[in-house]
């Protein structure tokens, strides 16, 4: 077990690590200062993992451990840096995006299961961290939400989460069914990206 924690630990500071920098690579087309986009940076590394545990009831994760805050900042003063040296295509967010919300759905997933939540709970913890960040990154950067009309996001990462937990119930180790889910979604999302997968748009009859 102490082994399949390390992994899960190792995969929550690499989850606030992409998604700082995606929340930096996002800001950095608006006309934001250091203070700004440091701002924009934790929010959207720290957001979905607050609001879980928040509604799970336990110490918010990076007020336990600050190494979860020193890893959102460290990698968003880093990205900071690298993008007032190197033009960066527009839309590069996305894949560092991609990746958190990969990385926080297991995270997200497996937490609320070591809470003693219900499979569906579970599922959805791991989708509640792995979206929400991004939903605060995108109001504070003055956008619509990816989650809300872009191509495939919380349904990318919610498959992710049933698949881990459906390996689990069928015997699969805690760190495979990680890996399983967190590649299904990371895949998923990016298909979705490459190939324009999006859900129905709801349109109102005239």
């Amino acid at each position: 077990m102490q082994g399949i924690e390390s992994i899960l630990y190792g995969i929550g500071i690499a989850g606030v690590a992409a998604q700082a920098a995606a929340g930096v690579l996002d800001a950095g087309r608006k006309p934001f200062d250091l203070f700004g986009i440091v701002v924009v940076a934790l929010a959207a590394s720290l957001g979905g993992g607050s609001l879980r545990d928040v509604l799970l009831d336990r110490t918010v994760f990076w007020i336990a451990d600050q190494s979860y805050l020193i890893s959102a900042m460290m990698a968003g003063l880093a990205t900071f840096v690298l993008v007032r040296r190197v033009r960066l295509p527009a839309r590069l967010f996305l894949l560092p995006d991609a990746i958190g919300l990969a990385l926080f759905t297991v995270s997200g997933t497996q937490a609320a299961l070591a809470m003693g939540a219900p499979w569906l709970v579970a599922s959805l913890m791991g989708v509640v961290t792995g979206v929400f960040g991004g939903i605060v990154r995108d109001v504070l950067c003055n956008e619509v939400p990816l989650v809300f009309n872009g191509e495939l996001y919380a349904t990318a990462s919610w498959l992710g989460a049933l698949l881990l937990l459906g390996l689990m119930a069928y015997g699969a180790s805690p760190g495979w069914a990680a890996l399983a889910g967190g590649t299904t979604t990371l895949l998923l999302r990016l298909c979705a990206i490459r190939f324009r997968w999006r859900l129905p748009v709801f349109r109102a009859r005239a």
